[in-house]
C-alpha cells in the first residue's frame, strides 16, 4: 500500500520563489486602490502622536541609491511606530527651487533672456513638478507608505506663504540685516553662497612672496626695508590696501643680498629656506604692535598699504605678515572696518576684474593670477612662486572655485541667537552622538548666514525701499505679502508693480512722493527647506512642531539640520526636532564614491528590476547605516541570500499549518515542554526586535531574525518536528502543540518585519491561517509575553542545546569516519559527565527525535565513549530495519503483521487513523 497518502505533509500555495520584481508593482497598486496609508491613518487615530518631518530631496532627476537608503530608512521607522501604538503620519517633501532646475533648463535650450522672470519661473515650476512625479512614483516603487498625494513643495503657495513669515518674524526680531561684506561667491552660479553650500576640494594654486617696499616707517624703520607677505590668490593683489601683522609677535629685519626684509621671526627659517637666501642676518626685531601704522608701497598700483595690527595673524604658515584685502576675505574684512579702510571688490559677479582694477578690466579672476604675477615680476615684487594643491572652496553644485567677494547682502544674523541654539543642542537626542558636536562647532563659530541669492528661481525677498533707498520691512507688508502670496503665488513679485504689492494707502517717512521700489533677490533655498517646521507642521492639522525625528545624510550638518534649527529657534524659541539621525554615504563595493565616470553606479531601479525593492530593502536593514555603507552585485547577492532563508522558513511554517486552525491551539501551559521552550526563544526575539526598533538600529532587527530563522528554527526546532508533524495522527496532541508555536512564530515575525520586508510579509500575511487584520501594516506589533516557569524553562533547554552541540559533534566525526551515513542510521549512547547532566537527559523525553538519531540510551558507565563537554558519546550504526513510513531505524519493524515494513509507533498510527486507506 501507499503509506505515503498517510502522512501529513507540508501543504500550502505560498510559492518558492519570490518573483519579487513582478509582485511587488501589483500589491502596490493594490495599497494605492484601497488607500491603505489612510485606513492605517485611521486605525491609530488617538494614539500618542509619533512625527517623522521629511526633508525635502532636491526635485532633479531620478533618484540615486542615497534616496533610497534615506526613504527606506524612514519607512522602518514609520510602519514600526504605526504598528508599535503610535499614530504615525508621513507627509513627504520636495525642495524645488535654486540653480540646479535653472541649469537644467538651460541644458534643454531654454532661452531666459526672450522672456519675462515670471515666464521663465513658470517653467521652472513646471520642470520641478515633472520631477516630483517622476521621483514619487520610484519611491512607491521601493514600498514607502506615506501621504503621496498631499506632499509638501516649496513652490506650493502656501509654502511660499509660511516661509515669508518665518522670515518676517526674524526681521521683527533685529536678526535680517543688509550689509556689504565679504561672502562665498560663486562665479559659475554668479551669486552669492551659503557656508553650507560649499565643499572643499584640492586646487592647484600659485603660491608666491611677494615685496612691500616700507613708504612711511614711523621712527620704527629706516624706510629702505620690504614687508614679505605670501598668498596663494595672487589674484587678490590688486585690492590689496592693507598688511596685518601679530600684535604680540616677534618680527624681524633681516639683511641679504643688499636689500633688507621683513618677517616673523619664528617663521624666519622657512622663509629662508623658500627664498634661498644665503647670508640672511639679522639686524634688527621688534614686536608687530610697535609697526601699527607704519605704511608700506602697493607694489604696482601708486596707493598706500597700511600695517595693521590682527589677531588672526598666525605663524603656521608663510612670513607673518598677511596681505589684507577688505573686500576678498572675512578676517581681513573685519580688520579692515576697525582700521576704516574701504572694502574695495574689484570683482564683478561674474569673476571678471572691474575698472576699479585698472591694467586688469575684463580678465577673469583665474586667468588674472598669471598677469598679476607677471606685473609684480615688473616691478621686482615677485620673491618666489611655485604651484602647491591644497583644499579650497568649491561651489557645491557647480562643482567649480568660489572666491570670497564683497557685495550687499542680506543676512540673518546667526551671532544674535546663538547660545540659544548652541543650549538647544545640548538637549537634543543625536544619533550617531558625534552629530552634536559638530552641528555645535559649525553653530558655535558662525556669524551670519548669507541669505540671498542673485537667481530667478526662488521666493523673493519681500523688502521694499523707500526714495532715500532705506529697507522697509514691517508686521504690515509681510502679513500683506504673505496673503497675497497664499492667494495668487510668488510670481506677482515679479509681475506687478511695486505699489500694487503694498498694502493699500500704504505710506512711509522713507517716501514722501510715495514711490517704492522692491528687492529683486530671492532667498538662500536653505531658508526654503530650513522653513518646512513653520510650511509643514506647524500649518498642517495632523502634524506638530517639534517633530520627534529628523533623519538625513550626514551631509545635513551643513544643510538642512542647520537651517532649521536656525529658523526655528530664531521664531520659537526651540529647537523643531527632538532627535536627529544621520545616515552615511552609499558607496561602491570597494569604499569609493559613485561617479559615472567611473562607472561604479549602483542604481535602485536596477536592482528593484532584478531583485526586487525587498531585497534592497533588506540591504538597507543589514547595513551600518549611521557610517558609510556599501553596495554592490556581490553584496546585493547576499541580501538575496539572506531574504531566501527567511522566504523559505516562512515556507515551511506555512505548509505545516495546512490542517491547523486557530480553534486548535494548545494553551500555554499545556505544550509540550520543548514548544514551551521555543515559545520562550520567540519572545526574546521579539523583545530584543523591539528595543531594537525603538533604538533605530534596524540592523540588529534583521540579524536577530535571521539568527533566529536559521539556528534555532531550521538547524533544530523545523528539522526534529518533521518527525511529529508528518508521523503522527492530525489531532495529536504533540502535532498541535508544534502548530500552536508555529502559528505564533510565523505570525509574530511577519510582524516584526513587515516594516523592513513590506512587500514579502503581506503576501505571507494573505496564508496564515485565523490572522484578522486584512493587511499585517493594519496590526501591532507583538508584544513579549511571560510564560509559566519560563526561568527554569530556560536554563534546563539552554543546557539542553549545548548537550546536543557536543552529540553533533560525535555524529559528524561518525560520519566522517563512515560509521554511519544518515543521522538515522545512529545508535547513540550516552554518559553525563557531571550528576547535573545526568539528571537533565532522564528529564529530557524524546531524546532520539531531539537528535534526529534512531536511539538514544543514557548510561552509567561507558567504555569506549569519545568525551567531549558535557557528556561521553558512543556511536554505531543500528542494527534494526528502516521503517518504510517514518524512516527511523527500529527493532520493532515487522511486529505488526498487517503492517510488515513499518515500525510500531506508524503500525498504530495507520490502525487508528487510516484504516481506510489500508484496506
Amino acid at each position: 500500500m501507499e503509506y505515503k497518502k498517510t502522512l501529513k505533509m507540508p501543504q500550502t500555495d505560498f510559492p518558492m520563489r519570490g518573483n519579487l520584481p513582478n509582485k511587488e508593482p501589483k500589491l502596490q497598486e493594490k495599497w494605492d486602490s484601497e488607500h491603505l496609508y489612510q485606513q492605517v491613518q485611521q486605525r491609530t487615530e488617538g494614539r500618542p502622536l509619533f512625527m517623522l518631518h521629511d526633508g525635502p530631496p532636491y526635485a532633479n532627476g531620478d533618484i540615486h541609491m542615497g534616496h533610497a537608503l534615506n526613504k527606506v530608512l524612514k519607512d522602518f521607522i514609520v510602519k514600526y511606530k504605526s504598528m508599535a501604538g503610535f499614530h504615525a503620519p508621513y507627509v513627504p517633501g520636495w525642495d524645488t527651487h535654486g540653480l540646479p532646475i535653472e541649469q537644467a533648463l538651460a541644458k534643454k535650450k531654454v532661452n531666459r533672456k526672450k522672456m519675462t522672470v515670471s515666464e521663465f519661473r513658470q517653467k521652472c515650476a513646471e520642470y520641478a513638478l515633472k520631477q516630483i512625479d517622476n521621483q514619487r512614483t520610484q519611491f512607491k516603487q521601493l514600498g514607502v507608505r506615506g501621504d503621496w498625494e498631499n506632499p509638501y513643495i516649496t513652490l506650493d503657495k502656501s509654502y511660499e506663504a509660511a516661509q515669508i513669515k518665518v522670515f518676517g518674524e526674524m526681521a521683527k526680531k533685529g536678526y535680517i540685516y543688509k550689509g556689504r561684506k565679504p561672502v562665498y561667491w560663486s562665479p559659475s552660479s554668479e551669486s552669492a553662497l551659503a557656508e553650507a553650500e560649499i565643499e572643499y576640494q584640492d586646487k592647484r594654486s600659485a603660491s608666491i612672496y611677494v615685496a612691500f617696499d616700507v613708504r612711511d616707517g614711523k621712527q620704527l624703520l629706516d624706510g629702505d626695508e620690504k614687508f614679505v607677505i605670501w598668498t596663494t590668490t595672487p589674484w587678490t593683489i590688486p585690492a590689496n590696501l592693507a598688511i596685518s601683522v601679530h600684535p604680540n609677535l616677534e618680527y624681524v629685519v633681516v639683511k641679504e643680498a643688499g636689500s633688507k626684509y621683513i618677517v616673523a621671526h619664528d617663521l624666519l627659517e622657512e622663509v629662508t629656506e623658500q627664498l634661498e637666501w644665503q647670508q640672511a642676518e639679522v639686524v634688527k626685531s621688534f614686536k608687530g604692535q610697535d609697526a601699527e601704522y607704519v605704511v608700506a608701497q602697493h607694489p604696482f598700483y601708486d596707493r598706500e598699504s597700511l600695517v595693521i595690527l590682527g589677531e588672526h595673524v598666525t605663524t603656521e604658515s608663510g612670513t607673518g605678515l598677511v596681505h589684507t584685502a577688505p573686500g576678498h576675505g572675512e578676517d581681513d574684512f573685519i580688520i579692515g572696518k576697525k582700521y576704516g579702510l574701504d572694502v574695495l571688490c574689484p570683482v564683478d559677479e561674474r569673476g571678471n576684474f572691474t575698472e576699479e582694477a585698472p591694467g586688469f578690466e575684463g580678465l577673469f579672476y583665474d586667468a588674472a593670477n598669471k598677469v598679476v604675477t607677471e606685473k609684480l615680476k615688473e616691478t621686482n615684487a615677485l620673491l618666489k612662486m611655485n604651484f602647491i594643491t591644497h583644499s579650497y572652496p568649491h561651489d557645491w553644485r557647480t562643482k567649480k572655485p568660489t572666491i570670497f567677494r564683497a557685495t550687499s547682502q542680506w543676512f540673518a544674523s546667526i551671532k544674535d541667537f546663538r547660545e540659544d541654539i548652541l543650549s538647544e543642542i545640548k538637549r537634543i537626542n543625536w544619533l550617531p552622538g558625534w552629530g552634536e558636536t559638530r552641528l555645535f562647532n559649525m553653530v558655535r563659530d558662525r556669524e551670519d548666514w548669507c541669505i540671498s541669492r542673485q537667481r530667478t528661481w526662488g521666493v523673493p525677498i519681500p523688502v521694499f525701499y523707500g526714495e532715500d533707498k532705506t529697507p522697509i520691512i514691517n508686521d504690515e507688508t509681510i502679513e500683506h505679502v504673505a496673503g497675497l502670496f497664499e492667494e495668487h503665488g510668488s510670481n506677482i513679485w515679479f509681475d506687478w508693480d511695486t505699489t500694487d504689492l503694498l498694502p493699500a494707502g500704504f505710506s512711509s517717512e522713507h517716501s514722501p512722493n510715495g514711490e517704492f521700489t522692491k528687492e529683486t533677490d530671492i532667498m538662500d533655498v536653505w531658508f526654503d527647506s530650513g522653513s518646512s517646521h513653520q510650511g509643514v507642521l506647524e500649518s498642517r492639522e495632523e502634524l506638530q512642531r517639534p517633530a520627534d525625528v529628523y533623519l538625513e545624510g550626514s551631509d545635513q550638518y551643513r544643510g538642512w539640520f542647520n537651517s532649521s534649527i536656525s529658523t526655528a529657534v530664531a521664531v520659537t524659541g526651540k529647537s523643531p526636532y527632538e532627535t536627529v539621525i544621520s545616515h552615511g554615504f552609499a558607496l561602491d563595493g570597494q569604499g569609493r564614491k559613485m561617479s559615472k565616470s567611473v562607472g561604479n553606479v549602483v542604481v535602485p531601479s536596477k536592482i528593484m528590476k532584478q531583485y526586487g525593492a525587498d531585497i534592497l530593502r533588506l540591504w538597507v536593514a543589514s547595513v551600518d547605516y549611521q557610517a558609510d555603507v556599501r553596495i554592490s552585485d556581490e553584496i546585493i547577492k547576499q541580501s538575496a541570500e539572506g531574504y531566501r532563508k527567511i522566504r523559505n522558513t516562512f515556507r515551511f511554517l506555512l505548509g505545516n499549518l495546512a490542517d491547523f486552525n486557530v480553534e486548535d491551539k494548545v494553551a500555554d501551559e499545556k505544550l509540550e515542554e520543548i514548544d514551551r521552550y521555543m515559545l520562550y526563544r520567540l519572545q526574546q526575539v521579539i523583545e530584543k526586535a523591539r528595543k531594537a526598533y525603538d533604538a533605530y538600529d534596524f540592523s540588529t532587527v534583521y540579524q536577530t531574525i535571521h539568527h533566529f530563522c536559521t539556528i534555532d528554527l531550521s538547524s533544530f526546532y523545523l528539522d526534529f518536528a518533521k518527525d511529529i508533524l508528518y508521523i503522527e495522527a492530525e489531532n495529536d496532541h504533540r502535532r498541535r502543540s508544534i502548530q500552536t508555536v508555529y502559528h505564533e512564530i510565523i505570525t509574530s515575525l511577519v510582524q516584526l518585519l513587515t516594516p523592513i520586508l513590506t512587500h514579502t510579509m503581506e503576501e505571507v500575511w494573505q496564508y496564515i491561517p485565523g490572522v484578522e487584520a486584512a493587511s499585517p501594516q493594519l496590526a501591532d506589533m507583538p508584544e513579549p509575553k511571560e510564560l509559566p516557569d519560563q526561568e527554569v524553562l530556560a536554563a534546563k533547554w539552554s543546557q539542553f542545546m549545548e548537550v546536543r552541540d557536543d552529540i553533533l559533534k560525535a555524529l559528524e566525526e561518525a560520519r566522517a569516519e563512515k560509521t554511519i551515513g544518515k543521522s538515522l542510521e545512529a545508535a547513540v549512547t550516552l554518559k553525563a559527565n557531571n550528576q547535573e547532566i545526568a539528571t537533565l537527559l532522564q528529564e529530557i523525553p524524546y531524546l532520539h527525535q531531539l537528535l534526529i538519531v534512531s536511539h538514544v540510551e543514557v548510561v552509567d558507565q561507558l567504555e569506549v565513549g569519545k568525551q567531549y563537554d558535557h557528556v561521553s558519546v558512543h556511536i554505531n550504526k543500528h542494527d534494526g530495519e528502516t521503517c518504510e513510513r517514518c524512516w527511523v531505524v527500529a527493532d520493532t519493524v515487522g511486529e505488526d503483521p498487517d503492517h510488515p515494513t513499518l515500525c510500531q509507533r506508524c503500525a498504530q498510527v495507520v490502525k487508528e487513523n487510516y484504516q481506510d486507506i489500508a484496506e
